[in-house]
């Protein structure tokens, strides 16, 4: 597949992000998470509100990429909450989701690539993300970019903890 163009968001994509966020989370999580939780994770992290709270903040960065005029992609770029130590140019990719059947064509490393051009723009010097400790395919790929594991967490999804590690990229 050709590179597809990543657009960056601004308010008023609250609607088009609460939808294609519930949609990537529920086609990679359904059916490997309790579905209760994962509902309930929806409700609470992808509604409109969320996406307009972090559109209207000047620290928060969103892009999407599309085909057709239709979302198959998108990144988040804000500061870091992570349980980790932390230097005041660090800055944490906090979503990342593709629609599986766009997996391996490109788009997802054009949206890592995106999200670390604007890292650097920003003139942040580490990149970093959660990354479920079971998704053994998103752990090798992010590895296989240059990000090294630098610690754990544990991330909750409705009332359930899970373990995640947190990756880093030096930029």
């Amino acid at each position: 597949m050709s590179e597809l163009p990543i657009r960056v968001c601004h308010p008023g994509d609250e609607h088009f992000l609460s939808i294609v966020a519930s949609g990537t989370f529920l086609e990679n999580f359904a059916g490997t998470l309790d579905g209760a939780d994962v509902l309930a994770h929806l409700q609470k992290n992808n509604s409109v509100a969320k996406y307009a709270t972090w559109l209207a903040d000047p620290q928060t960065h969103i892009a999407v990429s599309e085909l057709l005029n239709s979302p198959i992609g998108y990144a988040v770029l804000c500061p870091p909450d992570l349980p980790v130590p932390l230097t005041p140019t660090d800055i944490e990719l906090r979503r990342i989701y593709l629609f599986q059947r766009f997996q391996g064509t490109g788009v997802g490393l054009a949206l890592l690539n995106w999200s670390i051009q604007k890292s650097r723009d920003l003139n942040m010097t580490r990149l970093l993300l959660g990354v479920y400790g079971e998704n053994r395919k998103a752990i090798a790929w992010y590895h296989r970019q240059g990000f090294q594991t630098i610690g754990t967490r544990q991330f909750l999804v409705g009332t359930t903890l899970h373990d995640d590690l947190v990756l880093a990229l030096p930029l």
